[in-house]
């Protein structure tokens, strides 16, 4: 994958943490730079953790199914995205609660990177720079998070849908590119 690719992929991995961004920041009120910088360091900070993982995990035995790789690359890929696109389109009200503690923020961290664990899979397929890759992936969920309480502020939810249903296409097209490539 080129820089590119991981750089819309880190886009469509931070979709989730963009849109709970959005929502801690029409919960929260009155935003401060520090809840801005709260928001991105955790999700920006677990979209990198969880690639890494997945990555190191799969590493060893990544060798024994090379055959079959892209199937496996994309078939995650499709999976996450079509599951933001369901998001995207479900009518569930998203709760509202300003608390940035610990707790809170530790849950949304890691239920808005699960699928930077599956992602993390794929990139020991595709033999991926995992180190760019996270830095990459970290840093572009670091920067839309913390925007994203801005936004949340001042526009409230009414651009979540979309940039959850963004993120879903975004991964599933990259899945596609990957699987196309395998297969030729």
């Amino acid at each position: 994958m080129s820089i590119l690719e991981i750089f819309f992929l880190a886009i469509g991995l931070s979709m989730d943490a963009f849109a709970v961004s959005v929502c801690k920041g029409l919960s929260v009120g009155k935003i401060k730079l520090r809840h801005c910088l709260i928001a991105g360091a955790w999700f920006g900070g677990f979209q990198g953790l969880m690639p890494l993982i997945g990555y190191l995990l799969t590493g060893l035995f990544a060798e024994q199914i090379d055959a079959f790789d892209h199937w496996i690359a994309f078939g995650l890929l499709a999976v996450i995205g079509l599951n933001m696109i369901r998001e995207a389109a479900g009518k569930d009200e998203e709760k509202k609660d300003d608390k940035m503690d610990i707790k809170t923020m530790l849950l949304m961290a890691i239920a808005t990177s699960i699928d930077a664990l599956a992602v993390g899979v794929s990139f020991a397929f595709l033999k991926v720079n995992i180190i760019a890759a996270v830095i990459i992936i970290g840093i572009t969920t670091f920067v839309l998070s913390a925007v994203g309480v801005k936004v949340g502020s001042v526009f409230g939810t009414k651009y979540k849908t979309k940039a959850e249903l963004t993120g879903g296409v975004i991964l599933i097209l990259l899945g596609i590119k990957i699987l196309l490539e395998g297969l030729l």
